[in-house]
């Protein structure tokens, strides 16, 4: 289910307000577009194995405003926010295939419940919106004047995520619905009685998710930059990727990391 016009409506209010807010002064308008792969990290596979987050990736494309407040009127030298941070906002759509990776699906491993693993699918559909307060050590004034310059920045901020998950499974039947269909402890214990119907979840939903990123920006005219910007998303939900089992193994919400690459053009 796509966000309702209402939902999108009131997470645009807030971040209005906030703008509002930073506002008081004038400040210049940068708009960008960010494109570059995505990496997952959820109930698919296990946790720190290369494998997993090697194999689970995707892809991700937003556009970015940045509110710069280096060029305001009343400029002062020693103005430390003006010159050293910008406010970043973000709409922007990620997607990532979901297998199982790791031991327990490895091609050698044998069984019901390898081939059950193996034959488990996912689909991530995210869209975000959302506000992150951008960090440079060094002056963005003097990197605004000179030409052929990196400078770096550290990020952080909250978006609000809209997530569509997909699951399907080419196992027994090949039902969705089907508990039988998917990895035995899960939904079983070990004596055959039910230990939980509700593992597999593919209900849209949203959550908000924190963020943050380290990255560079290159100069390439006074009115554009090149941006490199690493990110980690951390979502306060383990629905995002349609798959929330009670094993004891499951301990962390779903999160993403996310190297992205932007244009951005500047406004007076």
């Amino acid at each position: 289910m796509a966000p309702s016009l209402k939902q999108l409506s009131i997470v645009s209010v807030f971040i209005m307000g906030i703008s509002t807010g930073f506002s008081q002064n004038r400040f210049t308008n940068e708009l960008g577009i960010i494109v570059g792969p995505t990496a997952f990290q959820s109930d698919f596979g296990e946790r720190r194995d290369f494998e997993s987050t090697a194999g689970n990736t995707g892809f991700g494309i937003g556009i970015v405003h940045f509110m710069n407040f280096e060029d305001t009127p009343g400029y002062k030298p020693y103005d430390y926010f003006n010159h050293h941070f910008k406010l970043r906002s973000e709409l922007s759509f990620n997607t990532t295939k979901l297998k199982h990776f790791g031991k327990w699906a490895d091609p050698s491993k044998t069984g019901v419940n390898a081939d059950k693993l193996r034959a488990h699918t996912g689909e991530t559909q995210n869209i975000d919106i959302g506000m992150q307060l951008d960090y440079f050590p060094f002056s963005l004034r003097e990197f605004s004047y000179a030409t052929n310059s990196f400078t770096p920045f550290i990020s952080f901020g909250i978006h609000y995520t809209f997530y569509n998950p997909k699951v399907s499974t080419s196992y027994g039947d090949g039902n969705a619905k089907n508990l039988d269909n998917f990895y035995g402890p899960w939904h079983r214990y070990s004596n055959g009685t039910i230990r939980d119907t509700e593992f597999v979840n593919i209900q849209s939903g949203t959550t908000f998710s924190l963020v943050g990123s380290v990255g560079t920006r290159y100069k390439v005219s006074y009115y554009s930059d090149f941006m490199l910007d690493l990110r980690w998303q951390h979502y306060f939900s383990d629905k995002v990727d349609g798959l929330n089992h009670i094993l004891p193994s499951n301990k962390s919400n779903d999160y993403m990391v996310w190297l992205n690459i932007g244009f951005i053009h500047y406004f007076d």
